[in-house]
């Protein structure tokens, strides 16, 4: 006999505004309990010292994680001119310091060397793995670590602010696999300087922004007053949310029913001018993700969202 799930079947995602000093998968954790939900996951991880948007799935929603990780991302985050750490932020020991104070001017010059397909190297305290073992592991054991560049993809690098001599404040669109501390590092290398980020915050992650948010202390206190968070759509957001970039088909009853289990069909209208992945729904409901050849459609992931 199957052993029973524990545990809610509670579908869709929850926009943390994760706070500081927590790491990504305790959050998760806690958000799960308070919604007593049987699955649940992350769209992307945070640092512990970083703050901001973190995407919870839970339930069916963890099947469409890997769309939210491809997703654009936005930062906030400030640099501390004149002083690098081993970590490239506050946790770290200094290691390098300069008198260099970069100008406006120069820093506003030397942006747009960081746009656009650039290279770059990991932190060395990343969760990058290196034989099985994360980069920050390894580091905090005494080891060397050595990792590749890798190329990312920044859209937009802008200085919103000069805090004072010291500090600045900047925001980055960007890619997957971006590291903030990596830009602040080799932004002040650029400059003649060193640095590091001494604050930083994700407001955005694929079609999921800042709007959205919502803190720890308000899931509590909803879930104490008694309401039931799964009926709140302002906090539950829809599972399909995160596939909003895909083509949407509507589909039959039939047409359903062979979906769900697993099989490639025909569909009766027309799908000639679709190619690709398409979002199969039914009444407005989540069905399948299917890949389309204009002809038929074939599922790679079934959703069971009653």
């Amino acid at each position: 006999m199957a052993r029973r799930k524990r545990g809610k079947p509670i579908h869709g995602w929850v926009i943390l505004d994760k706070p500081y000093d927590l790491g990504s998968t305790q959050a998760v954790n806690i958000v799960r309990a308070i919604f007593g939900a049987q699955k649940a996951g992350h769209g992307g991880t945070l640092d512990p010292l970083a703050t901001g948007l973190l995407p919870i799935a839970l339930g069916e929603a963890t099947k469409t994680v890997p769309y939210v990780m491809q997703g654009e991302k936005q930062y906030e985050f400030t640099v501390k001119w004149g002083e690098a750490t081993d970590t490239d932020d506050v946790e770290g020991d200094v290691i390098a310091t300069s008198e260099c104070r970069p100008l406006e001017a120069e820093i506003l010059a030397a942006l747009p060397k960081f746009t656009g397909l650039i290279s770059q190297i990991p932190p060395k305290f990343s969760a990058i793995k290196i034989n099985g073992e994360r980069a920050y592991d390894l580091a905090r054991a005494g080891q060397e670590v050595s990792l590749k560049a890798r190329d990312i993809q920044v859209d937009q690098l802008e200085l919103v602010e000069i805090c004072s001599k010291d500090a600045a404040k900047f925001t980055i669109t960007c890619g997957k696999g971006t590291y903030i501390r990596s830009i602040a590092r080799d932004l002040a290398q650029e400059l003649g300087s060193v640095a590091h980020v001494t604050h930083l915050k994700r407001v955005k992650v694929g079609h999921f922004n800042q709007s959205q948010m919502i803190s720890l202390e308000k899931l509590r206190e909803i879930s104490h007053s008694g309401a039931e968070l799964s009926e709140c759509s302002d906090i539950l957001i829809s599972v399909e949310t995160a596939l909003d970039d895909i083509p949407a088909l509507a589909i039959n009853q039939s047409e359903k029913n062979e979906l769900k289990m697993g099989r490639e069909l025909i569909p009766q209208g027309s799908i000639s001018a679709i190619t690709g992945e398409v979002v199969c729904l039914h009444e407005q409901t989540l069905i399948a993700i299917c890949d389309c050849d204009g002809i038929s459609l074939k599922p790679k992931r079934v959703f069971n969202i009653v």
